[in-house]
C-alpha cells in the first residue's frame, strides 16, 4: 500500500435553500483518498464503520479502486452526523450519536492498521489542536512513511508555544486552512501566517486560501510557492480541504518533494470534488481530466520567498 487515510462519516447535508441529501458518504477519510486515488494506484482506508453502512459506500471504495481491508466492522452504528450549510459559507457540523459511541468509532492506534498498510510511503489523518493524539503521529513515522496531519477545525484558544511547537513538528507536512492557521499564530497576512508556523516547527506547511488559492512553503529550504485555485464552477466545497491534503501528500511522496508538484495536485483534486455534491466515483476518465488541467494550472504558479 502506499497512502493511507483514516475516518468515515456519514452526512446528512442540509443545504442553505432547504434541500438535504441524507447518508452522504463523507468524513476525512473518503474526500482523502479521492485525492490521493487521483494520483496514485494504492490507496487504503482504514476506518471504524456499523452494520448500517449503505452499500453504496462499499461500491463507492470498490469502483473507485480503494483498498477497503482496514475497514472494522463493529455492532456500533457508522459515524453520522448533521453538515449544516449557511448562505454565507459557514458550515455546522453536529453529531447525530451520542458522545461515547463517537468516540469508539472514531479512535486511532496502530492496531487498526491491516499488515499491508504498515509499509505505506504516506500517512494522512487530522486531529483537534487542543487534544492531538501525538502518539499516533510519532507511531505512524516510525513505520517509515511520510505523515500528513491537519486540523478539523480552528482552535478553541491559542496554544502555548511549546504546545504549538510539538503539534507543527509531529508531521512531516501540515495542512490548515487560512482560519485553522489564524487560530494557531494570530489574525495575520497569509506570508506572514507562514513565516511564523514554519518558525514554531513546520516541516512543510500548505496554507489553503479558498479560492485564493494556497501558499506551500518548505521550511527546511525556504522554498515558497503561490499555487493558484483551479477556476471551477463550485457546487459543494464539503471535503475540499481533505481532497487537496490527499493531492498534495501523493505528490510530495511521488514527485520526489516537488513543492509545487504538491501544490498542484492538491489544487486540482480539490477542484475535482467541488463541482458535484459528495466524493465523485474516480474511473479513468476522471484522473485524465485531473492530469489535463496540470499544464494550464502550472502556468499560473508563482514563486516566492519568505
Amino acid at each position: 500500500m502506499d497512502f493511507v487515510t483514516f475516518g468515515l462519516i456519514l452526512d446528512d447535508v442540509v443545504y442553505p435553500d432547504g434541500r438535504t441529501a441524507m447518508g452522504m458518504l463523507g468524513g476525512g477519510g473518503p474526500q482523502t483518498a479521492f485525492g490521493m486515488r487521483l494520483w496514485s494506484e494504492s490507496v487504503g482506508l482504514v476506518a471504524e464503520v456499523g452494520p448500517d453502512l449503505p452499500e453504496a459506500v462499499l461500491r463507492w471504495i470498490r469502483e473507485s479502486g480503494v483498498d477497503g481491508a482496514g475497514l472494522h466492522f463493529s455492532e456500533r452504528p457508522t459515524p453520522r452526523a448533521w453538515q449544516l450549510l449557511e448562505a454565507d459559507g459557514r458550515r455546522r457540523h453536529v453529531w447525530r450519536m451520542p458522545g461515547p459511541v463517537t468516540g469508539a468509532q472514531l479512535g486511532r492506534s496502530l492496531a487498526c492498521l491491516p499488515e499491508a498498510y504498515r509499509g505505506a510511503r504516506g500517512f494522512h489523518f487530522g486531529v483537534h489542536a487542543e487534544d492531538a493524539n501525538l502518539e499516533f503521529a510519532a507511531g505512524l513515522r516510525a513505520l517509515g512513511g511520510v505523515v500528513s496531519l491537519e486540523l478539523f477545525r480552528p482552535a478553541e484558544r491559542r496554544l502555548l508555544p511549546e504546545a504549538l511547537r510539538a503539534l507543527l513538528a509531529a508531521a512531516d507536512i501540515i495542512s490548515l486552512s487560512l482560519e485553522e492557521a489564524r487560530s494557531l499564530a494570530g489574525p495575520y497576512p497569509p506570508l506572514r501566517l507562514a513565516r511564523q508556523l514554519i518558525d514554531a516547527g513546520a516541516p512543510v506547511l500548505a496554507l489553503r486560501m479558498g479560492e485564493g488559492g494556497s501558499l506551500v512553503v518548505e521550511g527546511k529550504t525556504g522554498k515558497a510557492a503561490r499555487i493558484p485555485a483551479a477556476p471551477v464552477k463550485v457546487v459543494d466545497e464539503i471535503g475540499a480541504g481533505n481532497a487537496y491534503c490527499g493531492g498534495f501528500l501523493a505528490g510530495w511522496v511521488e514527485e520526489q518533494h516537488d513543492l509545487v508538484a504538491a501544490g498542484l495536485q492538491g489544487a486540482i483534486a480539490a477542484s475535482l470534488l467541488i463541482e458535484q455534491f459528495g466524493v465523485p466515483t474516480i474511473g479513468p476518465e476522471t484522473r485524465v481530466e485531473a492530469r489535463d488541467r496540470l499544464k494550464p494550472l502550472r502556468s499560473r504558479v508563482e514563486q516566492i520567498g519568505l
